[in-house]
Parts: C-alpha cells; structure tokens; sequence
C-alpha cells in the first residue's frame, strides 16, 4: 500500500500492515499500556524491528515475510530488506516487552542510544550490541537516529526515505513525541519539557512528510500536528503558572487549579505532568525557588 494516502487500517492479530518507499511495516501489538487503545505500534522500517513490545502472530508473520523468521505459508519472502537489528524509541515497558524475544529468534543487532546501554539492559533484559547517537545510522541499515528527547530521557527517533524536499517519501517513526490526536505525556521525573518542545520544533522543521508514532495512527500533516502538541504544552504551562499566581502553594493544588476535568483515574499522571512544568518554570526563573524544594518532597527533584 502506498504511503502517500491515508493511514492503512489498525492491524492487531491478523496480516501486517505495509507502507512502501521507504518499506514499511506496521504491527500494532497488544500491550499493557496507558495510551488509547491499549496498543503500541511495531515497526519494520527498513532493516530495522522498532519497539516490538510483545512477541504476537502478526509481527511474527511480519518478521517472516522479510525472510528474518521461518515460515511454512510463505512461498518466498517479501520482496523488503531482512531485519538487521532491533532498537527502540525509548526503554519504557510498553516499547520493548519483546526485544529479548526476537533478539534470539533473529540474530539481529539489538541497539540503544548512546549513554543509555545500561537503562536498555535494564528494561529488555538485552546487553545492547550496539550504540548509536544522533546523527549516525542503524547498524548496517540506511535508517537515521534522530534526537527525539522530552518524553523519557533516552528518547530517539528513527528516519528513512528521502529527506529532499518535496520527496513525498520521508518517515520518521517518532515513539512517543508526537500522536495524530490527544496528546502525549512528558511526565517528571523521566520527563523534560524543554526538551520535549525543542524536539517538536526540530522535527517539525526538518519536513518530514510522515510520522509514524508509537501509538495510534500515521500522522500525514507533520508540522500542523507538531504546532497542536506544542500550543497544547504552553496552554498547560500558562494554567500552571496562573495557579501559582492565584495562591497554589503545592503540586496538589496546582493540578486542582490547573486540570478543569475529572482526574480520579489519571490523577498521579497530571501531578507528574504538573511537576514536569514546575521544573521548567524553575529552571527559567518564572517562578520561585523554593518549587524546587516541593518538588523534592514529592520525589520529582
């Protein structure tokens, strides 16, 4: 199917989805997750497994049709590169429940960013094979590591295609930067908020023509979507600052003050959300110093 349309139908179970020029395949696996849907997108982009966070039929059979997996129901394999390694967006639980899985079934180079090989053993039960920085590539695979900070501290991206101008064949799958709708959690302690926003705009900027995120649907109007999640981080910021100015004196009334919504099940997350603005706030000089100290009693320091 071409990657030029519309996002091809959600695949949980049964045959992968295909995007081609750059090849693409997308898996969506069922996980244990916060994010809508219950899911996190796999990928094979090129010669690279992204973020397998379970072992399924679908993405074996994904892994099989590029000839990485044995398989008695395929004639010959898909005419798209074999899968050289295996890396992830970042190392969070819902990201790499099956890295160690498809590691020993395929051989692949399991790969982590640079200065974080420890965090990527940590949660995959994986020693990486390699690391990788921003700007390099993926192994033996043509497939760019692009810095992707802010959600977790380990956050990368990964680029294919043409990157010309104009192409039409430029991807990026993003991991948890960017979603077509809602928006994404950059959460303290893990979380960087400055640096969740500087990756919006990096990305935005570089012209990308699809984003291919961790969760949800391909995001065909990068730049548009990059602005929302942007204007959405400042609108959460200005009521965190007018809370503050209105007399809040700790993260719990800030986020009372902040959230206009029911928060009984999603509560632990706006407190981390708020306590991710409160250190920015802090770091730029808006607000007091002694944030800093309620940050630490919280444990956000």
């Amino acid at each position: 199917m071409s990657g030029d349309g519309g996002d091809p139908p959600a695949v949980g179970g049964g045959d992968p989805d295909h995007l081609d020029d750059p090849a693409v395949t997308r898996v969506e696996v069922p996980v244990d997750t916060r994010a809508p849907g219950g899911t996190t997108n796999a990928y094979l982009l090129d010669g690279v497994l992204i973020d397998p966070a379970a072992r399924t039929e679908a993405l074996d059979a994904a892994l099989a049709e590029r000839g990485s997996l044995p398989s008695d129901d395929l004639a010959q394999p898909a005419d798209a590169p074999r899968i050289e390694a295996i890396a992830v967006t970042h190392a969070h639980p819902d990201h790499v429940g099956a890295v160690a899985d498809y590691a020993a079934l395929t051989d692949a180079t399991a790969v982590a960013r640079e200065g974080h090989a420890e965090r990527f053993t940590a949660a995959t039960g994986v020693e990486p094979d390699e690391t990788v920085a921003p700007g390099e590539t993926v192994a033996d695979t043509g497939v760019r590591v692009v810095d992707a900070l802010g959600h977790a501290p380990d956050h990368v991206a990964f680029g294919a295609g043409d990157s010309t101008p104009g192409s039409g064949r430029s991807v990026l799958c993003c991991g948890d930067l960017a979603v077509a709708e809602g928006s994404v959690a950059v959460a303290a302690p893990d979380g960087d908020l400055s640096a969740y926003l500087e990756s919006l705009e990096r990305v935005r900027d570089a012209g990308y023509n699809r984003l291919l995120p961790g969760h949800g649907p391909a995001i065909d109007d990068p730049a548009t979507t990059c602005d929302r999640l942007i204007e959405h981080r400042l609108a959460r910021e200005r009521d965190v600052i007018a809370a503050i100015d209105g007399g809040a004196a700790d993260l719990d009334a800030v986020v009372d003050a902040a959230y206009e919504k029911d928060l009984a099940d999603v509560r632990d997350l706006a407190l981390a959300t708020v306590a991710a603005h409160v250190e920015k706030l802090v770091a730029e000089g808006r607000i007091d110093e002694a944030w800093r100290a309620r940050l630490a009693d919280r444990d956000f320091d």
